[in-house]
């Protein structure tokens, strides 16, 4: 679906939840406390944040993509501004602080599950006064991420929505998990300004306030246009009007952790749905890109790029 003249200058802006990701790996990463030393088997050092690494993976598909924030002027901002640019996004409305640490979320992975420590620093940074009118007007697509982790951002996030609708772009939402879970903030008002809202079947469901998975998809449904669940690994499902799509997914490669695979699932829809292709064609699309990250390290180094679909390759954005 097309939403706009391609003469602006971006197919997507995001704001940018900046941090890094420190995963640490082994059979056995409690810590142990009463100054306990134990060793892990690896770590890796990676840029993390939901939409910094939703931001590479569009750019990586071919699309257009600017993102707002800021880091602090230390080694894992310069890291972040850096994967970023690599990628192909424009980091020129990257804000570099003397005086902000960068956001850095520690992943204890051990096995197939894993905790999470979070500094926020940079992540939490933006304000809405930081959101001006020519940014949001550059672009033809937003996409909102992290809604509860940007606290900064929450008082006015639905107003930023509004703008956003009245300068005639279109909107995706995906909140990712509340902390607070409170599962609120101004939802009701919010949904009528969203187009494509991209939860997992955990997210539905609270969300919604169903105890249930199928009651949540009807209370959902009800409320935006273009409903899209990730589950997993029984892949995903989009509700469009009275028509659903579903779409299986491949097991992905072994030795992944998981992290960034529904934000590289989100690109892939919407490059697909911004270039107009069917709705199955997007979940198609967005599958593998989750299953290419799932099946790697970190939230990047497995996010396919455009040369890997033909039907991208075919396609002028």
């Amino acid at each position: 679906m097309r939403n706009g003249s391609s003469r602006k200058p971006y197919d997507i802006i995001v704001f940018g939840d900046t941090c890094v990701d420190l995963i640490l790996r082994d059979d056995d990463v409690a810590p142990q406390f009463g100054q306990v030393e134990k060793t892990v088997a690896g770590y890796d050092l990676v840029m993390g944040g939901s939409c910094c690494i939703f931001a590479a993976q569009a750019a990586k598909l071919g699309l257009r993509v600017a993102i707002l924030g800021r880091v602090g002027a230390d080694y894992f901002g310069k890291l972040i501004v850096d994967a970023l640019a690599e990628a192909g996004v424009d980091t020129r409305y990257i804000d570099v602080k003397d005086d902000l640490r960068t956001g850095v979320t520690v992943h204890l992975v051990q096995g197939d599950d894993r905790a999470m420590l979070t500094h926020m620093g940079s992540l939490n940074a933006l304000t809405a006064a930081d959101v001006a009118d020519e940014f949001l007007a550059s672009a033809r697509h937003l996409h909102y991420g992290s809604l509860y982790l940007q606290t900064r951002l929450l008082p006015h996030w639905v107003e930023i929505l509004a703008r956003a609708k009245q300068l005639g772009m279109t909107v995706s939402l995906d909140t990712n998990w509340d902390p607070a879970e409170r599962w609120d903030h101004d939802l009701e008002r919010a949904y009528p300004y969203i187009d494509v809202l991209l939860p997992n079947e955990q997210e539905a469901m609270y969300l919604s306030g169903m105890d249930s998975y199928g009651a949540a998809i009807t209370n959902l449904r009800q409320r935006v246009p273009l409903l899209v669940v990730k589950r997993d690994i029984a892949g995903a499902v989009a509700w469009q009007g009275e028509r659903e799509f579903a779409q299986s997914v491949f097991e992905a490669n072994e030795g992944g952790d998981g992290i960034g695979a529904g934000d590289s699932f989100d690109a892939g829809f919407l490059a697909g749905w911004l270039n107009g292709l069917p709705l199955a064609g997007c979940l198609s699309l967005a599958c593998e890109c989750g299953r290419g990250v799932a099946g790697g390290v970190g939230g990047i180094a497995g996010q396919p790029v455009q040369s890997d679909f033909s039907v991208l390759q075919a396609e002028a954005f």
